[in-house]
């Protein structure tokens, strides 16, 4: 199902002239109401003139969090507060807490972005959709919650917490459909079963959106099954406009659809800022289109990605984002080896017995860095006699050094050891920064 087929099948031609367009109107209004954009700008020494055409991209400047950070609360905004009628924020666990306003259209459009977003996983009229994303400074929840009663859908606007309450309503409520982030997804299962529910048989669900963390194919199987649904992986970023940047559809599960009449997606190296061709691996770029309070241009997400331009079964003609592959901040270097969280998930997944439940500490021990893995494993292994868990033990290890070249510790913990999150799971104790 496409919800608006006027711009998501737009030709590549047309698609690419409303994006100039676009890019030079936000372009002329930064430069003109934003002190800090005027200032990169005239130190890179560029006019708004001087965008002709998308391939003139490059020549601005890119913006990076510690920007945000530094103009906080309300430097960046490109309108007067009394246009401003909604206001988000990240939770600023690593310093002040990134600030974005939204106008009225800023409002209006995200709805529309994620009425795209649930109508591509499958989501319509009709549904009854279970929302466990955080409300409130959070743009999850909200943006969620807008979109579904964009396309007229039921809306249970649980929020995060309370989870055998949410259990309870999932049961005797019966939404077909759920919005939260994967962890969390295993989570109420778990709860769930402890509950003696059933997610594959005692609840209603066919279809689930998941983002907001980076999670495995493999955690991706984890949920389809225990739930017995489809699970569709969606990207937004606060810093951007929230959830609603780009979806799966549910016809392939093949990549994003990134909404590229909204946003202009590059992929850059993270090393050199240089841009790099579809299909090549890099850090992900955004530049804000339509945005009004708090367009950002050339933003640096840290994620980690690839642009597939081929066309999809779905019909849209949007390029596909790979999903998140590990974060450039995210990023462990273990003795010169670069190691991501989501890859170690991912080698964890193959190995039977285990839960997708793990986290990884980091130490450092005679001037050398360490790391161990601690992973759940199910309740069947964990009553198992000790010689199948040594081999398990060993299997990780193995499987690790044969993937990153690292040596690794492995510490298999009983089910239900390792903290559950309401939000973005946890993966990565790093005791060196301690």
């Amino acid at each position: 199902m496409i919800w608006n087929e006027e711009f998501e099948t737009l030709p590549r031609e047309a698609l690419e002239s409303l994006q100039l367009k676009r890019l030079k109107a936000t372009v002329d209004r930064v430069y003109a109401t934003v002190p800090f954009y005027k200032k990169k700008f005239d130190e890179a020494g560029l006019k708004p003139s001087h965008i002709k055409s998308l391939k003139d991209m490059r020549l601005l400047p890119f913006t990076v969090k510690t920007d945000l950070r530094d103009n906080y609360p309300f430097g960046l905004f490109s309108v007067p507060m009394e246009s401003v009628v909604r206001v988000h924020a990240s939770s600023g666990t690593t310093g002040k807490p990134i600030v974005v306003g939204y106008t009225r259209r800023d409002i209006d459009t995200w709805a529309e972005l994620m009425a795209r977003t649930l109508t591509a996983a499958g989501i319509h009229k009709g549904d009854i959709v279970h929302n466990s994303y955080g409300y409130g400074l959070f743009t999850g929840g909200l943006g969620a919650h807008y979109g579904a009663e964009r396309i007229g859908a039921s809306v249970i606007p649980i929020s995060g917490g309370n989870t055998k309450r949410q259990i309870m309503i999932m049961k005797d409520f019966g939404p077909t459909a759920i919005t939260c982030t994967p962890s969390y997804a295993l989570h109420l299962a778990d709860v769930a079963r402890d509950m003696g529910i059933d997610p594959a048989k005692d609840f209603k669900i066919r279809v689930g959106c998941f983002g907001a963390e980076p999670w495995s194919e493999k955690m991706r199987e984890q949920i389809e099954k225990i739930f017995n649904i489809d699970a569709v992986d969606i990207f937004g970023l606060t810093e951007v406009i929230g959830p609603g940047v780009s979806s799966e559809c549910i016809e392939a599960k093949r990549g994003l659809h990134v909404f590229e009449d909204h946003f202009i997606p590059e992929i850059i190296d993270p090393e050199t800022g240089e841009p790099l061709p579809y299909g090549e691996k890099g850090e992900l770029v955004f530049t804000s289109i339509t945005k009004e309070a708090f367009p950002v241009i050339r933003y640096r997400t840290r994620d980690i990605s690839c642009l597939n331009p081929e066309l999809c079964i779905c019909g849209r003609t949007f390029v596909r984002m790979e999903r998140i592959t590990g974060r450039t901040d995210d990023m462990l270097i273990i003795r010169g080896v670069n190691v991501f969280p989501s890859q170690i998930e991912s080698a964890l997944m193959q190995i039977e017995g285990l839960e997708p439940h793990y986290q990884l500490i980091v130490d450092r021990k005679n001037n050398l860095d360490t790391i161990e893995v601690q992973v759940e494993v199910n309740e069947r292994i964990f009553s198992d006699e000790v010689k199948q868990l040594e081999v398990i033990e060993k299997r990780v290890v193995h499987d690790i050094k044969e993937m990153f070249g690292v040596s690794c510790k492995c510490t298999l913990v009983e089910p239900k050891t390792i903290q559950r999150s309401e939000g973005k799971a946890k993966r990565v104790i790093d005791k060196r920064q301690l």
